[in-house]
């Protein structure tokens, strides 16, 4: 059986990039494609347990390298129960976050070492790669505008607006580092043409879509 895709979706908080995931997975399945959709952190028991820790506002105390550690221990435990068995099922794998939001987040934004944080990412994925990673930019104001109607924020978004713009910064660095994987998509537009879009990437990646 021919080993599988993976694709995942990136961006800051309120980017759409959720949205986008559900409309890639609707076309490639009208298409043929046995689609799982997967969420970072979480996904499996073990995972969610994780980001149940992570995402609390109460460990507002939760260090920088705790912090890297657990995103890296719950992503591990996906690689190894779900997304490595899904691809080699010959299936298309689509994450909301993986590695690259790492980086962004940890690296970029609570400034780590980005070779450490590379070595985290490594260790926790080994050679399982996306085959394309769709980065969709959006100015931070106005995703904090989207996320306004929200009850309540997490501990991620409690950092602030500012710490928002080093992540959608480290986002952009990482599209330009790497622009045959990754990909920035302009999600100030409507929906609809955002996946317009993102469906010209799809075609890219040489899917029927």
């Amino acid at each position: 059986m021919a080993q599988g895709l993976f694709i995942t979706v990136e961006g800051i908080d309120g980017c759409g990039k959720t949205t986008q995931a559900e409309l890639i997975a609707a076309a490639l399945e009208a298409v043929g494609h046995d689609v799982l959709r997967l969420r970072e952190p979480g996904g499996v028991a073990i995972s969610e347990k994780i980001r149940a820790i992570l995402l609390d506002p109460e460990n507002g105390e939760m260090g920088d390298v705790c912090e890297l550690l657990l995103y890296e221990a719950a992503r591990a435990q996906l690689v190894h129960q779900v997304i490595e068995p899904a691809l080699a099922a010959g299936k298309t794998v689509i994450c909301d976050r993986f590695y690259d939001s790492t980086t962004a987040y940890q690296a970029f934004a609570d400034g780590l070492d980005r070779a450490t944080v590379a070595q985290a990412n490594a260790l926790a994925v080994g050679d399982c790669r996306p085959s394309l990673t769709l980065v969709f930019d959006l100015p931070v104001d106005e995703a904090y505008r989207r996320r306004s109607d929200r009850a309540a924020e997490d501990r991620l978004e409690l950092k602030g607006l500012e710490f928002q713009v080093k992540v959608a910064e480290g986002f952009r660095t990482i599209a330009a580092e790497e622009p045959a994987r990754v990909k920035l998509i302009d999600a100030a537009r409507p929906v609809d043409e955002v996946f317009e879009s993102v469906r010209a990437e799809l075609i890219g990646l040489g899917l029927d879509v």
